[in-house]
């Protein structure tokens, strides 16, 4: 079980193996943590740095058996468990942190739409698809399994909707919700962090940019009304303590026009618009999350930089990339930070790494992202992975 506080537990599984669960190995390994991984596939990131790996399915509940026979506590790098088979291992005495109860009302789109409603927290209009009146435009996302854009549609006409009912049964049988559209003017996001003793720590308040549906860059912290940075730290709050959550959420909004904050999708776990802690802040969103998950108390949030710019760097579609020469002048740029996720397979649209810039100056952001994209997102000459 869990210790109660002043050095850390011996051994923390976590289940998936990816880029998240690799920089949460990195972490561990400077906190002198032993950190094992279950996962399918041995040439995932975390594999490289792991204590100990499970081979399995992140939903193959007898692989998640033999990880609790090696470490104190459970985590979880994504949502794609079976809480159903899980909660057997829990009343076995299994210790997963986030629980398997804070998790039930959020992986499940729908249920997390719920569960923001009953607590008053401002969200889209909502409903099950078969249920939705067609008001456009509208969102419609699978209820389960989605990430990155997949299984999301954005319907901005009637002839998009009856191409989608059209599409619906060849689709993989699960339910959808629809939502209405926020016409936002930013997309914000924090990382918030609570213990088991209910101590919370809130990271500052970023800006968010979407590229087709998939997080291109982030930039720290949101250039928003100290009034919109209270709103967004309160249902933060209220969210984790509702929840009873232990360890790390990234939580999303939409700020809108008239200045109302609405959640978007709460993450129950590190999150892509955490990453830039890493380099720009006192502790990272990943050596929160062992704290919080290992009984310890939590590191200061605090930026020890004015500003950072985090950029996604995302797999081309070229047929050849020389990635190297990429990863080499952005990591000549000043203040610069490279993560290169060491992915054996690089391709259109896929997570190769990210890149976070340090800045002097908040408004030095948009100079930033545009010579960062200038060298990724350029002409591509041949193929090689640093």
């Amino acid at each position: 079980m869990v210790n109660s506080g002043q050095s850390p537990i011996p051994s923390i599984g976590v289940i998936g193996g990816g880029q998240l669960a690799w920089m949460l190995g990195l972490a561990a390994k400077e906190m002198g943590i032993s950190l094992w991984v279950q996962t399918p596939d041995p040439k995932d990131p975390a594999v490289a740095v792991a204590a100990g790996v499970i081979y399995g399915a992140v939903s193959d509940v007898m692989a998640t058996q033999r990880l609790a026979a090696h470490t104190e506590v459970i985590t979880f790098e994504n949502e794609f468990v079976d809480l159903g088979a899980l909660h057997a291992l829990a009343t076995q005495g299994v210790c997963f942190y986030p629980t398997l109860s804070s998790l039930t009302p959020l992986l499940d789109k729908y249920q997390q739409r719920r569960f923001l409603q009953e607590l008053g927290i401002p969200i889209p209009a909502f409903a099950y698809l078969e249920e939705w009146p067609t008001v456009l435009p509208c969102v419609i996302k699978a209820c389960r399994y989605g990430y990155d854009g997949q299984g999301t549609f954005l319907i901005r006409t009637e002839a998009a909707w009856q191409e989608f009912r059209q599409r619906w049964p060849e689709i993989p049988a699960q339910h959808f919700l629809a939502e209405a559209f926020v016409p936002y003017t930013h997309e914000l996001a924090i990382m918030a962090a609570r213990s088991p003793r209910g101590e919370i720590a809130l990271y500052p308040v970023v800006e968010t940019q979407q590229v087709n549906a998939i997080c291109r860059r982030v930039i720290a912290p949101a250039a928003v009304t100290p009034a919109i940075v209270q709103q967004v730290e309160r249902m933060a709050t209220e969210i984790l303590n509702a929840l009873e959550a232990v360890g790390i959420f990234g939580i999303e909004f939409f700020l809108s026009a008239t200045g109302q904050v609405l959640v978007n999708e709460i993450a129950p776990r590190t999150h892509n618009s955490g990453h830039y802690t890493i380099d720009a802040c006192a502790t990272s969103q990943f050596a929160q999350h062992l704290r919080a998950v290992s009984g310890q108390p939590l590191g200061s949030t605090a930026m020890h930089t004015p500003a950072a710019v985090m950029v996604n760097l995302l797999g081309l579609a070229a047929a050849e990339v020389d990635y190297t020469a990429k990863c080499m002048a952005l990591a000549a740029l000043p203040h610069a930070h490279l993560h290169w996720y060491s992915k054996k397979e690089a391709y259109a649209g896929r997570k190769l790494g990210h890149l976070t810039v340090l800045l002097d100056t908040p408004e030095a952001a948009a100079a930033m992202i545009q010579q960062i994209e200038a060298i990724w997102y350029g002409a591509s000459v041949s193929a090689s992975l640093c």
